[in-house]
């Protein structure tokens, strides 16, 4: 029998994750986004119920029941000093996280987060972590992925967890490499941008420490969401080493990916329209989850849980 389930997405931004899990047959019923630019560009494209807020200050009760529960919480006051940074005041959208899975008890949740998070005081926060959601009644996984392996056009660390409540009696395996896109293909037939899509400012120090180009038949550096530091587009000159973390530019037409491609690069529809000024633009489309990568990580778990139902009903029966 075929399944329903209802996200309620956290963090949502532009909604890469929920667009990736849409495409699975999942629901977004309810979405929540401090950016109003982001909240606007995920209106755009979804049917959900888009709160634009400081998450903070909503009430769990105005949240809707819900199936299974996205979101990429932020991790700066996570430190090596001890699982007791757990409750460190930065962590307040951890915590939201935790209590709201907590309050709702969905199925499943699913969240993202840097690589950094692994190793943070030689892994006792990740630890902590899942103690944390094991006393709520949650059997946690984890894995640290690169998009890249997953038809994404750019190496992309992120560290994806799986959270399965405990009585659906379940388990969850990371889905294997997909395959490989390189820049030549995700950006075919794309034009050359209008210049007010390209961000022009001056590259910094930041910029010339390191390598910020890859050829076409690469996949691209990591794209970011500031827009001063975008990667540099395949058609640019190779850049030159001239020292310990100091780089500078070959001969020929230097320029950064327009955001349009960038975009593209984070495997958004190439025709998806994103509010905002030129910077509001970028970080929304870096700070995203590749709807590429959502989407296999969304099959997977939609198999999980539809078996696990299926498997309860005939139990019962």
């Amino acid at each position: 029998m075929k399944c329903n389930f209802d996200i309620v997405s956290l963090f949502a931004g532009a909604g890469g994750l929920d667009m990736g899990f849409e495409s699975e047959g999942f629901k977004t019923i309810w979405a929540n986004d401090i950016d109003s630019d982001a909240c606007e560009t995920h209106r755009n494209w979804s049917n959900a119920e888009v709160v634009c807020s400081d998450i903070k200050k909503t009430g769990l009760e105005s949240i809707p029941d819900c199936d299974v529960v996205l979101g990429g919480f932020p991790c700066q006051g996570f430190s090596a000093s001890g699982p007791r940074k757990l409750d460190d005041s930065r962590n307040t959208l951890y915590r939201y996280f935790v209590n709201v899975v907590q309050k709702k008890k969905p199925l499943a949740f699913v969240g993202e987060n840097v690589k950094g998070l692994l190793t943070l005081g030689n892994g006792v926060i990740m630890e902590a972590i899942i103690n944390d959601f094991e006393s709520k009644g949650y059997k946690l996984y984890y894995q640290l992925l690169n998009a890249a392996d997953y038809g994404v056009p750019q190496d992309r660390h992120r560290v994806i967890l799986v959270g399965l409540r405990k009585d659906l009696e379940a388990e969850f395996i990371f889905p294997q490499p997909t395959g490989y896109v390189t820049l030549k293909e995700a950006l075919a037939g794309i034009p050359e941008p209008d210049p007010s899509d390209v961000c022009e400012a001056p590259f910094s120090s930041r910029y010339m420490s390191r390598n910020r180009k890859r050829d076409w038949i690469d996949r691209s550096y990591t794209i970011p969401a500031m827009a001063k530091q975008i990667t540099l587009h395949p058609s640019s000159p190779d850049m030159i080493k001239i020292g310990q973390d100091e780089w500078m530019f070959g001969e020929g037409k230097t320029r950064r990916f327009s955001w349009q491609e960038a975009a593209v690069i984070q495997t958004f529809p190439r025709d998806m329209k994103f509010v905002g000024n030129l910077v509001s633009k970028y970080r929304q489309i870096g700070n995203a989850v590749p709807p590429t990568l959502a989407k296999v990580i969304a099959k997977q778990l939609y198999s999980t849980l539809e078996e696990a139902i299926n498997m309860k009903k005939k139990v019962a029966i």
